[in-house]
């Protein structure tokens, strides 16, 4: 296995930690670039150290390493030379300029300089069809090329020269675009202000700018932040909401007793424990002076109270007898003996 410098791995460690622990797999993408800055390719070794490093078989870090075009699988030169030849480019002459540089160069699709110089590739889009035909080097555009102009590129590269592109920064080798694709900073000075932006792109922004179009609240000096800088923003800003609401909150009013604010309510009483039967027996009291009965049809006097009449009592205890309260929760054999003995007392007081 290759032993990747100690910068490398410094910086393997600084791109997982921009992941959640539990995430650490979606660093594989970033990974696979840094190797490829350091080997110039994916080599072996590149996919054994990226398995590695995020606790991964070299199985699923292979499968997405060939996967995608931009991981190279074999030594690629200094620059990638991609020339279009989709529908747009290709009606425009992009055909004719991957011809003429294959010719030129002596290779074909994905083959290197014999000088280790020149990677020539056909690539399906390049995404500027207003641009076409167009040629990159590596992922730089060289807008509306013909034979002649894309023979003239690789020539000063071959030769030790780096020719500015159309649009986008100051050119760069493969490796070191590696290191800018793994989400590292471009560390030369000035290299990001060298270019510049396309005519068919600027269009657009100024057909807004006279129509006075322009997205609400749009400020172009915002920051771009990461998710974990903007989950914490949006956090402060919610507990900022919060504080504010408590503070502007009125005071609850304190309770007012009903008979002070003057309510005519009708006063509420709270239920009482007596049972059904004690309710009955008091509303058949003839008056004040009597007390609730331990069996159904009686009365005990009250001290100093004279007792009812006995016909009264007599009668009562009759029609107790014959109508026997209902539901009283005692059990049949004890409302029988209660009868019995209310029918025996009525007997005895005749």
């Amino acid at each position: 296995m290759t032993l990747f410098t100690d910068e490398t791995r410094a910086r393997a460690r600084e791109i997982i930690s921009r992941y959640p622990a539990d995430r650490s797999r979606s660093a594989l993408l970033p990974l696979l670039h840094l190797v490829q800055s350091e080997e110039g390719y994916v080599s072996p070794a590149g996919v054994e150290f990226c398995a590695e490093v995020l606790g991964l078989n070299k199985a699923q870090v292979g499968a997405v390493a060939t996967f995608y075009t931009m991981y190279k699988r074999k030594p690629t030169g200094d620059y990638l030379v991609s020339v279009c030849t989709n529908t747009m480019c290709n009606v425009l002459g992009g055909q004719e300029v991957y011809d003429t540089l294959t010719e030129h160069l002596g290779v074909g699709h994905d083959e290197t300089t014999a000088d280790g110089k020149i990677t020539l590739e056909h690539a399906e889009c390049l995404a500027a069809c207003d641009y076409g035909p167009v040629m990159t080097v590596n992922y730089d555009f060289f807008d509306g090329v013909d034979p002649q102009t894309a023979l003239g590129v690789v020539e000063e590269l071959r030769a030790g020269g780096r020719p500015m592109p159309t649009r986008g920064a100051r050119l760069c080798t493969l490796k070191e675009m590696s290191v800018q694709l793994a989400g590292f900073a471009d560390e030369r000075e000035g290299a990001v202000a060298d270019g510049g932006p396309g005519e068919p792109t600027l269009r657009g922004l100024r057909l807004a700018q006279q129509h006075g179009i322009s997205v609400p609240g749009f400020d172009p000096n915002t920051p771009i932040r990461s998710k974990a800088e903007a989950d914490r923003a949006a956090a402060e800003a919610k507990a900022k909401a919060e504080a504010e609401k408590t503070k502007t909150a009125p005071a609850p009013e304190p309770a007012v007793p009903a008979a002070a604010s003057g309510s005519t309510a009708p006063d509420v009483k709270a239920p009482d424990d007596k049972s059904p039967e004690v309710r009955a027996a008091e509303t058949r009291q003839p008056d004040a002076q009597t007390a609730v009965p331990d069996a159904p049809g009686t009365k005990a006097p009250v001290d100093g109270a004279p007792p009812a009449p006995r016909d009264a009592q007599n009668a009562e205890a009759e029609g107790a007898a014959a109508n026997p309260p209902a539901g009283d929760g005692k059990p049949a054999g004890d409302n029988a003996a209660a009868q019995e003995r209310s029918l025996k007392e009525a007997e005895a007081n005749k």
